[in-house]
C-alpha cells in the first residue's frame, strides 16, 4: 500500500508530461483560409471536370422480349457543374460537393426489333447529378501532407435519351431498359474516377512539396510535418519542423526552445509564420559547416586599413625581427558562436559574436600574430517573400571591438572601430547578402505561388500574409510528374541535389 501510495501521484503526472513531449513547437507554420480555399475550388473544379470527361463506361447489351440492344463507345460530351462547394470540415477533412449537375453523353446503338435492325448514335443527358466527397488529410510516414482516404457518394436523379428515325416511338417506349442501365453504369463510375483523381493524381501533386531538401552545398532544410493538419470551419493549419541542418550531420537535431508561432488572422488567402528557431537553426547549421569565416591577406586588405593597422601596432611591429616588418598583413574574421535571431514587433535583428586575428605573414616563415580581438555586432534583418522563396537582407547596425588581453589594449583599439565597421559593410556584408538573397523555398506545391506579400513582426516570430496564384494548372503539374518515378519514402533517403534557383 505504501508503494502504491507513492506511485499514484507519479501516474497522475505522466499524462501531461507525455502530452507536452509529443507536442513539439513548429519552426514554420502555414495557415490556409477559406479565401484561399475558394481559389483552390475554382482550379479543382476544372480538374474534376477533366476527370469526369474521361469516364469510361462499359458496353451495355441485353434483350427484352423481341427487343435486342447493344450500347457502346459511351463518351462524355459536356458537363455543367454549376453548383459546387469546397469547405473545411473539422477535424481533418475537406468536403467537396457538386449539386444538381448535368452530364451530356453520346454513344453508339445497335438495335434489333423483330426483323428491324438499326444502328447510329444516341445523345443522352444525366440531370440532377449529386456528388458528395470527403477527403481526409493526414501526415504520411515521411512527414508529407497526403490525402489518406476519400469517401464518395454519387447519384443521378434523371436520365433522358433522344432517339430519331421511323422507329422513334418504339425506341422511346423500350428505352427504359437502356436508360436504367446507363444511369446505373454512369453513377458507378463517378466515385472511382474521383478516388483515383484524389488518391493518385492529387497526391502526386502533393509529392512536389519539399520535405527534406538541400539549400546549398553546406546546409539543407527539413519541412516535415510534425502532426496531422488541424482543420477548423474557416482554416487549415500545418505545423512544419522548419529546421535547417548541416549536410554532414543530417540526423542531428537542434532542440526548439523558441516561441511557437500563433496565427490569428484570416483576412488573406494564406499565412506563413516563422519562429526564431527557423532562423537560428540556419545560422547554427552554417556555423557547424565552418563557413562563417573570411580571410583577407596582402592586397585584399584595403590600403587605408592596412596603413591604420600598421600605425596602431607600430610598437609591436618595431620590436619584431626586421625581416618580418614589411611582411603582408592577414586578417582572419571568424564567428565564435552560432548567431542568434531576435524577432520583436519593432523589427528583426541578428546578434553575432566573432574574433579577429591580425597577423604578419612573412614569406617562408611562420605567421606573427599582432592582435586577437573580440567583436560583437548586431545586424538588422529585412525578411521578405518573392514567389515561393523566403529571402533575408542584412544590414550592419551596431559594432564594437575589444581586446581579449587587457582593458588598456581595448582602449588602444578604439580608433579601429570605425574603419573595421566600414570594412565589414563594404567587404563582408555583400558576401553574406549574396548568399541569403538566393532564399529558401516555402513548402507549397509546384504551380502555386504567393502574391501581395505583407510581413508582420510579433514577439518571437513573424508572419507573412499573402494571396495565392496558380502559375500552372493542376493538370499541367500532374502530367509533368506522372512519368517520373516516385521519390523514395525512406526518411533516411538522400535529398535532392541543390539548385541555384530557389523556386526549385
Amino acid at each position: 500500500m505504501a508503494a502504491g501510495g507513492r506511485l499514484l501521484p507519479l501516474l497522475l503526472l505522466l499524462p501531461p508530461w507525455l502530452a507536452a513531449a509529443s507536442h513539439s513547437p513548429p519552426g514554420c507554420k502555414i495557415r490556409i483560409t477559406s479565401k484561399g480555399l475558394d481559389l483552390v475550388k475554382h482550379e479543382g473544379l476544372r480538374f474534376v471536370e477533366q476527370e469526369l470527361q474521361n469516364i469510361t463506361v462499359s458496353d451495355l447489351h441485353g434483350k427484352q422480349g423481341q427487343f435486342h440492344y447493344n450500347i457502346s463507345q459511351v463518351k462524355v460530351m459536356d458537363l455543367q457543374l454549376l453548383f459546387s462547394d469546397l469547405h473545411f470540415q473539422p477535424q481533418q477533412h475537406l468536403a467537396f460537393n457538386i449539386n444538381n449537375a448535368s452530364i451530356s453523353l453520346r454513344f453508339q446503338r445497335q438495335l434489333l426489333y423483330w426483323f428491324f435492325y438499326d444502328i447510329g448514335s444516341i445523345n443522352a443527358s444525366a440531370d440532377g447529378v449529386h456528388i458528395h466527397t470527403l477527403l481526409r488529410l493526414a501526415k504520411d510516414e515521411v512527414g508529407r501532407l497526403k490525402i489518406s482516404n476519400i469517401s464518395c457518394n454519387a447519384s443521378i436523379a434523371r436520365m433522358h435519351a433522344g432517339f430519331s428515325g421511323t422507329l422513334r416511338k418504339v425506341y422511346e417506349f423500350l428505352s427504359t431498359f437502356i436508360i436504367t442501365g446507363m444511369r446505373f453504369l454512369l453513377s458507378q463510375q463517378i466515385c472511382p474516377s474521383l478516388e483515383h483523381a484524389s488518391l493518385v493524381l492529387l497526391n502526386s501533386l502533393l509529392d512536389t512539396v519539399p520535405v527534406r531538401n538541400y539549400v546549398d552545398e553546406h546546409i539543407g532544410i527539413d519541412y516535415s510535418l510534425l502532426r496531422d493538419p488541424a482543420v477548423s470551419p474557416d482554416t487549415l493549419d500545418l505545423d512544419f519542423k522548419g529546421m535547417f541542418f548541416y549536410r554532414a550531420r543530417e540526423n542531428q537535431e537542434l532542440e526548439n526552445h523558441a516561441v511557437e508561432p500563433v496565427i490569428k488572422e484570416t483576412e488573406r488567402m494564406v499565412y506563413v509564420a516563422f519562429s526564431e528557431y527557423f532562423f537560428d537553426s540556419a545560422m547554427h547549421a552554417y556555423f557547424q559547416a565552418g563557413v562563417l569565416a573570411i580571410e583577407l591577406e596582402g592586397e585584399k586588405v584595403p590600403k587605408d586599413l592596412e596603413v591604420l593597422l600598421r600605425a596602431t601596432f607600430f610598437g609591436t611591429i618595431f620590436m619584431l625581427n626586421p625581416a618580418v616588418v614589411d611582411a603582408p598583413l592577414r586578417l582572419v574574421l571568424q564567428v565564435s558562436a552560432p548567431p542568434r535571431c531576435v524577432i520583436k514587433p519593432s523589427g528583426t535583428s541578428v546578434s553575432v559574436s566573432a574574433f579577429l586575428n591580425i597577423s604578419l605573414v612573412p614569406a617562408g616563415r611562420p605567421a606573427v600574430q599582432l592582435s586577437s580581438m573580440a567583436m560583437e555586432s548586431k545586424l538588422s534583418a529585412k525578411v521578405f517573400l518573392q514567389g515561393k522563396a523566403l529571402r533575408v537582407q542584412l544590414d550592419l547596425r551596431r559594432f564594437r571591438i575589444y581586446s581579449k588581453q587587457s582593458a588598456l589594449e581595448s582602449l588602444a583599439l578604439f580608433s579601429l572601430q570605425a574603419p573595421l565597421k566600414t570594412l565589414l559593410q563594404l567587404t563582408i556584408m555583400p558576401i553574406i547578402n549574396e548568399r541569403t538573397k538566393k532564399g529558401v523555398q516555402i513548402p507549397l506545391p509546384e504551380g502555386m505561388d504567393f502574391t501581395k506579400e505583407v510581413v508582420t513582426n510579433h514577439a518571437g516570430f513573424l508572419t507573412v500574409g499573402a494571396d495565392l496564384h496558380f502559375s500552372k494548372g493542376l493538370r499541367e503539374v500532374i502530367e509533368k510528374y506522372r512519368s517520373v518515378p516516385a521519390a523514395p519514402t525512406d526518411p533516411t533517403a538522400q535529398p535532392a541535389a541543390p539548385s541555384a534557383d530557389p523556386s526549385q
